[in-house]
C-alpha cells in the first residue's frame, strides 16, 4: 500500500508540480544592467536522485568573442560581434547561490559551456522532493545589433533568456546546450512571479499576465513557462486584443492596416490555430515584431518597400500567422528544441500552407504582379503561392547541400536552418497528410500538442501517435523523409494506352521507395488520381483513363521530388515533343513542362574591344540542372568585330561520398588581347569538389584538371612576347577554410606544355585578433621543371602576370603604361611596386604581408628571391600603404619604399598607385551569400 501511495505521489508531482521562480528585478537603463534577486524552488520531477543542478545562463554567451556563440558568429561571417567593445557585450556576474539551510554553494561553468551554471547540492534531492535556493546576480545586457535582442540607442531593452532557469532533465542527465542564437534553449517548465522596477518613463511588456503596476514597479505572473520575454520600452507600440480564447499583445508592424482590421485578423488566426492545434493553454501570448524579424517570411521580406504585390491586410495576416504559430508552439511543446526542431517547423509551415489553401487559394507567389501581361509567361510569377516552399527546399537539394530534417538544429547550415529545412518539413507534412488523410494528420497533431503541453516529449512519441491514426504503414516517412537526405525521383518507363485505360511501369531513378501519386490530366484538369504505395521494378500499373490526354507523376507536387522534368507523358495520338521550347527574358524558375531558354542583354568592357554589348542565351534557371549551356555572342564597339564566349557543362552530384560534386565542362571565348590582335581560347575541363561530413565546416577542397588551347594573332603593339599558338595541361588543387576571425588556404598548380613545364604553390593566412588588429600573410613559390621558351611570356612575374591562360579579368592585359597597367591582381609574386626586370624564367619565392593600423588602413610589405638563367639570384622588396576597403573587391595600394628607392618622392607618383576593382556581380554576390551557405 505504501508503495502504491508513493507511486501515486510521484505521478502527481510529474503531472502538476513545476519549478517556481520568484524574481525581483531592478533595471538600470543607463548602465544596461539588471540587478536580480531570485528565489528558485526546484522540484525533482524525475525518477532519479539528484546531487547537482544545471541552470541555463544564456546571456553570458555574449561575454567573450570566443564563446560558442562568438565562434558561430565567426563561422557565419558576422563581423559586428568580434569588433564590439566591452560595453556592447553582455554577461552575468557576481552570482551567489544559497540553499535552504543558509549554506553558500559554490558553482562553476562546465568546460566548454560559458553560458551554463552548475552547482553541487549539500544534500541529495530525492524524486518528488523540492528545495529552495536564493540567488542574486547582475546581468549586463548586450547591444541588440548582434541578434536584435538587447539594448538599443534609446536605452530600451528586448530581453530573451535573461535570467537563470533550470535546464531540461532527460535520460538521467541535464541537457547542456550553449546559446548559438538559434532559439532552442532547453528550459524546464517553471512557474514565474516577477516584480520589475524600471525608470519612471519606461513601460514593461511581457508574455506573463500583468498583476498590477504601481509607479515604476510592475508585477507579473505566469504558469508553465518555458521562457519569459520582456520588452522595456519608452513609446507604447504594443496593442492588446482580447479574443474569445486569450489575450494577444502584439506590435507586428504595418502602418497601412488600421487597428480594427488588425483585431479582425488576430481573432481569425487565433481561432484558426485553436481549431487545428487546440486552444492555447495560457491566458496571454505576446507576438512581437522582433519575434517576426528573427524568423521572417522569406520572400515577402525580400521585396523592396515600393513594391506591393500583395494587399496590406494579407501581408499583416501572414506575418502574424507565422509568428503566432511559432510562439504558440515554442511556448507550449516540451520538446528538445535542438534535437527535434523539425517538428516545430513541420507544424508551423504545414498550417501556414493550409491557411493559404483555405483562405487565399488563387494567390500567386508574386501576388498581383502575375496579372501583368508583360510577365505572364514567367513561371516565377504564375506559380501558386504555396509552391514557393518547394523551390526554396529544392534550391539546396540541387546544390547537394540539403540535410536530413531529423538532424539537430545546430548542425544545419544557415540557409537550411532558416529556410530550406523549415519549408521541407512543412512539405513533408503535406505529403503525409495527402497519403494518410488530412483528418488523420490533424487528429495526430492535436493529440501530440495536447500531450507535449503537459509532458516532456520527443520524436518517438510523435511517431507512435501518427501510426495509431493511420491504417497505412508510415515507417517510410520517418526513416526516409525525416531521418535521411535520400532524394526521390520517379519517371515513366513504358507507357501504352487504349481508349479506356492507360498502362505503364515506373523507373525509380534513386532507389528510394516511397508512395507516389499518379494523375490523369485533361485540358489541365485532374480526371483521376491514384496512389502507388510501393513501386516494384517490373510491375505494370493499369488505370482507367477517363479521357486523359496526359499522365503525370506527382502533378500537384505533393511529394518533395528532386526532379519533375521527367514526370509526364503525353497520351495524344500525335506529338512533336513532350516538352515545347519556351523563351524567357531574364532568369526564371524551372518549369518542368517546358524546355526553357533564357535570354538577356549583356554589356562588358575592356580597353581593346571597348564596350561589348551582346545577348546571352542559356538554360540556367534558379535551380541547378544536370546539363547547362551558356552562349554569349557579342559585338566589340571599338574594333567593330564579333566576339563572345560559350560554355557547356554536365553536373554530377554524389549524395553520400566525396567528391560530392563533379563538373565536366567545355568552354571557349574570343576577344582582343591587344588593339590589333584577337585571342581564341578553348578549355575542356573537369572540376572535383570535396567537403567535410560536417556541412557547417567552412573547409572546402577542389581539384581542376583542364587542357587550355590558345590561338593568338600576332600584334605589332606587343613586342617580344609572341610565342605562337599553344596548348597547356593544367592541374590545380586548392584547400581553404574561411571565417571572420581567421582564414587559411593553400593551393598547388602544375602546367605542362611542349615548351615548358612549371609548378607552383601558395599559402594564405589571415587572422583577426581579439584587439581587432588583422594580419594577412601570403607565401608563394614557383619553379620551372623545364623551359624552352624564347621570351618572358610564360615566366613567373613579380607584380603583373602575363595571364597566358587568360584567366584573369584584366581591363587592359597588354598595357605597360597608363591607368589600365595599374590594375593589380594578386597572383604569382604579388608585388605592388613595378620593379625593373620583374620576370623569372627559373624560380621565384615571395612573401606578402599586411597589418592594419586603423580600420581598413594597412601597411604592407613584400620581399622575395628570384632567379633567371645565367644570372645570380636577386633579393627584391617593396612596402607601402594598403586601403583595404572591400577585401579582394575594392582595394588601393600606395607604394612607399622598394628596390626603386623612396617611391613617394619620385616623379609621376600617381602612376605607381595600384588598384583592385571587381565588376563581376557574381563575385560581389558572394560577399552576401557566404554566410548562408
Amino acid at each position: 500500500m505504501k508503495k502504491i501511495t508513493y507511486i501515486l505521489f510521484i505521478f502527481s508531482v510529474h503531472c502538476f508540480a513545476q519549478h517556481h521562480s520568484k524574481l525581483i528585478v531592478e533595471v538600470n537603463n543607463e548602465k544596461k544592467t539588471l540587478n536580480i534577486y531570485q528565489e528558485l524552488t526546484y522540484f525533482n520531477q524525475t525518477n532519479d536522485t539528484l546531487s547537482s543542478i544545471v541552470l541555463n545562463d544564456w546571456n553570458n554567451a555574449y561575454s567573450d568573442k570566443n564563446t560558442p556563440l562568438g565562434k558561430r558568429f565567426s563561422d557565419e561571417f558576422v563581423r559586428s560581434f568580434h569588433l564590439a567593445s566591452e560595453k556592447e557585450r553582455g554577461n552575468t556576474n557576481t552570482i551567489t547561490i544559497i540553499d535552504d539551510s543558509k549554506s553558500l554553494l559554490s558553482w562553476n561553468r562546465p568546460d566548454g559551456f560559458p553560458d551554463l551554471v552548475a552547482f553541487q547540492l549539500k544534500n541529495k534531492l530525492l524524486p518528488g522532493q523540492k528545495t529552495t535556493f536564493v540567488l542574486s546576480y547582475f546581468v549586463k545586457i548586450p547591444d541588440d545589433k548582434f541578434t536584435k535582442y538587447g539594448f538599443n540607442s534609446n536605452e530600451e531593452m528586448a530581453l530573451k533568456n535573461w535570467f537563470l532557469t533550470p535546464s531540461r532533465y532527460e535520460n538521467k542527465k541535464f541537457i547542456t546546450y550553449s546559446n548559438l542564437n538559434i532559439d532552442d534553449v532547453p528550459n524546464a517548465l517553471t512557474d514565474i512571479d516577477l516584480q520589475i522596477t524600471t525608470n519612471a518613463n519606461f513601460q514593461v511588456i511581457s508574455d506573463l499576465v500583468l498583476d498590477k503596476k504601481e509607479n515604476s514597479t510592475t508585477t507579473f505572473s505566469g504558469k508553465n513557462q518555458l521562457y519569459v520575454n520582456l520588452y522595456i520600452i519608452k513609446k507604447p507600440t504594443f496593442l492588446s486584443f482580447k479574443t474569445s480564447q486569450l489575450e494577444v499583445t502584439t506590435n507586428i508592424e504595418d502602418k497601412k492596416v488600421d487597428d480594427i482590421n488588425k483585431a479582425i485578423i488576430v481573432d481569425k488566426i487565433v481561432n484558426y490555430v485553436g481549431d487545428n492545434l487546440g486552444t492555447y493553454p495560457k491566458s496571454k501570448i505576446t507576438v512581437s515584431q522582433l519575434d517576426y524579424e528573427q524568423n521572417p517570411f522569406y520572400g515577402l521580406n525580400q521585396l523592396p518597400s515600393f513594391i506591393s504585390p500583395f494587399p496590406d491586410n494579407f501581408i499583416y495576416e501572414l506575418k502574424f500567422l507565422k509568428t503566432y504559430l511559432n510562439n504558440y508552439l515554442k511556448s507550449t511543446l516540451q520538446l528538445d528544441s535542438r534535437k527535434d526542431n523539425w517538428i516545430y517547423d513541420a507544424i508551423q509551415v504545414y498550417y501556414m500552407m493550409k491557411y493559404i489553401d483555405e483562405n487565399y487559394p488563387n494567390y500567386k507567389m508574386m501576388g498581383s504582379i502575375a496579372k501583368l501581361r508583360l510577365v505572364r509567361g514567367y513561371n516565377l510569377v504564375s506559380l501558386d503561392f504555396n509552391e514557393q516552399y518547394s523551390y526554396f527546399y529544392m534550391l539546396m537539394a540541387r546544390k547537394n547541400l540539403d540535410q536530413p530534417l531529423g538532424n539537430p538544429k545546430n548542425t544545419l547550415i544557415k540557409f537550411n536552418e532558416k529556410i530550406a529545412s523549415k519549408y521541407r518539413a512543412g512539405l513533408s507534412f503535406r505529403y503525409l497528410s495527402d497519403y494518410i488523410g488530412e483528418q488523420n494528420l490533424k487528429e495526430s497533431v492535436t493529440q501530440f500538442v495536447a500531450y507535449s503541453t503537459k509532458n516532456q516529449s520527443d520524436i518517438s512519441k510523435f511517431e507512435t501517435i501518427i501510426q495509431n491514426h493511420s491504417v497505412k504503414n508510415t515507417d517510410w516517412f520517418f526513416n526516409t523523409i525525416i531521418n535521411s537526405r535520400k532524394i526521390i525521383d520517379y519517371k515513366f518507363d513504358e507507357v501504352t494506352k487504349t481508349n479506356d485505360s492507360v498502362s505503364f511501369n515506373l523507373k525509380n531513378k534513386t532507389g528510394v521507395n516511397v508512395p507516389i501519386p499518379i494523375y490523369g490530366i485533361k485540358n489541365k484538369q485532374i480526371v483521376f488520381k491514384q496512389w502507388i504505395n510501393e513501386v516494384k521494378e517490373d510491375s505494370i500499373y493499369t488505370f482507367k483513363r477517363f479521357d486523359a490526354d496526359k499522365i503525370v507523376i506527382n502533378y500537384q507536387n505533393i511529394v518533395p521530388e528532386y526532379n519533375q522534368r521527367n514526370n509526364w507523358k503525353s497520351l495524344k495520338p500525335i506529338r512533336l515533343s513532350n516538352k515545347p521550347i519556351k523563351f524567357n527574358f531574364l532568369k526564371d524558375l524551372e518549369d518542368p513542362f517546358y524546355n526553357q531558354i533564357i535570354y538577356l542583354p549583356t554589356l562588358e568592357y575592356n580597353f581593346y574591344d571597348g564596350f561589348i554589348p551582346g545577348i546571352n542565351f542559356h538554360n540556367k534557371t534558379i535551380l541547378d540542372k544536370p546539363f547547362t549551356f551558356d552562349i554569349n555572342p557579342s559585338y566589340s564597339t571599338k574594333s567593330n568585330n564579333l566576339s563572345g564566349s560559350f560554355s557547356l557543362g554536365v553536373n554530377q552530384y554524389n549524395r553520400d561520398s566525396n567528391p560530392y560534386y563533379i563538373k565536366y565542362g567545355f568552354s571557349g571565348s574570343t576577344f582582343h588581347y591587344a588593339p590589333d590582335a584577337y585571342y581564341q581560347k578553348i578549355n575542356p575541363y573537369i572540376i572535383f569538389k570535396f567537403r567535410e561530413n560536417d556541412f557547417r565546416n567552412n573547409q572546402g577542397k577542389s581539384l581542376v584538371l583542364r587542357q587550355v588551347y590558345v590561338n593568338r594573332d600576332p600584334s605589332s603593339f606587343v613586342k617580344n612576347t609572341f610565342e605562337g599558338n599553344y596548348s597547356i595541361f593544367n592541374a590545380r588543387f586548392a584547400s581553404g577554410k574561411t571565417e571572420i576571425t581567421k582564414s587559411f588556404s593553400y593551393s598547388t598548380d602544375l602546367q605542362i606544355s611542349s615548351k615548358f613545364g612549371k609548378t607552383s604553390g601558395n599559402i594564405n593566412f589571415r587572422r583577426l585578433f581579439d584587439d581587432n588588429r588583422q594580419v594577412n600573410l601570403r607565401f608563394y613559390a614557383g619553379i620551372f621543371l623545364y623551359n624552352r621558351t624564347n621570351s618572358n611570356y610564360f615566366s613567373f612575374a613579380l607584380d603583373r602576370p602575363s595571364d597566358y591562360l587568360f584567366d584573369y579579368n584584366y581591363l587592359g592585359r597588354s598595357e605597360s603604361t597608363g591607368i589600365f597597367s595599374q590594375q593589380y591582381i594578386q597572383a604569382e609574386g604579388g608585388f605592388k611596386s613595378k620593379l625593373s626586370n620583374p620576370y623569372s624564367n627559373q624560380w621565384m619565392t615571395t612573401f606578402n604581408g599586411s597589418f592594419n593600423i586603423w580600420n581598413w588602413i594597412e601597411v604592407y610589405s613584400d620581399f622575395g628571391l628570384m632567379k633567371n638563367k645565367q644570372q645570380d639570384a636577386r633579393f627584391v622588396y617593396d612596402n607601402g600603404i594598403r586601403l583595404n576597403l572591400v577585401t579582394d573587391y575594392f582595394e588601393l595600394y600606395f607604394p612607399v619604399y622598394s628596390n626603386n628607392g623612396w617611391e613617394v618622392s619620385q616623379p609621376k607618383y600617381a602612376e605607381k598607385i595600384r588598384f583592385i576593382i571587381a565588376f563581376s556581380p557574381k563575385s560581389l554576390l558572394g560577399l552576401f551569400t557566404r554566410k548562408w551557405f
